[in-house]
């Protein structure tokens, strides 16, 4: 998609981030509450070694001002890669549902894409904000954040929803999304 060359990264086989032009992180498993300070009380399937080699490569991606895109539970485990926490469970309003949004109008991500509505699989979501990092988009049901970014940084950007699920069906918002993340790879 948008003409880039994924190189998938797990605990088993690490990829290589010096060799890599940037980081997706992608949706999945619950980011285990103990990186963030927090008992287990409602995280489903937490998964330690794959947190603890996303954490790094943040910070490794940072370090080398990388850019960094994250969807769904990347946007998640990149505020606690901020210094952040996670609602442990927000209940099922944002389960397999489409709902509206609302957005920061100065920040990047309204810049760059301005979806009307998203989908929405997740029963997390951020809650304290990590330092460096600013909410720029809301849901416009439940004011959950939707959309973070560290405007101090070249490209550091994540989403709640799944654009990759809404260019598969045509979504121009969601693949400008993706365009913009490979024009900051360049």
């Amino acid at each position: 998609a948008a003409g880039l060359e994924p190189v998938e990264s797990t605990p088993e086989q690490p990829a290589d981030l010096a060799a890599c032009l940037g980081l997706v992180l992608a949706g999945g498993s619950d980011v285990d509450p103990s990186f963030y300070g927090q008992p287990n009380l409602a995280a489903r399937n937490p998964c330690r070694e794959r947190d603890a080699l996303e954490l790094r490569q943040v910070s490794e991606a940072l370090a080398a001002g990388k850019p960094i895109l994250g969807i769904c539970r990347g946007a998640q485990l990149l505020n606690v890669a901020f210094g952040g926490t996670l609602c442990q469970d927000i209940g099922q309003a944002h389960t397999g549902v489409r709902h509206g949004l609302r957005f920061d109008p100065s920040s990047r991500l309204a810049a760059i894409a301005r979806p009307e509505i998203v989908n929405s699989r997740h029963h997390q979501a951020v809650d304290r904000l990590g330092a460096g990092l600013k909410a720029t988009a809301w849901s416009a049901e439940d004011g959950v954040i939707e959309g973070v970014e560290a405007p101090d940084r070249p490209f550091v950007l994540a989403v709640q929803w799944h654009p990759e699920d809404l260019a598969a069906e045509g979504d121009e918002e969601a693949r400008a999304l993706f365009a913009a993340f490979a024009a900051a790879l360049r």
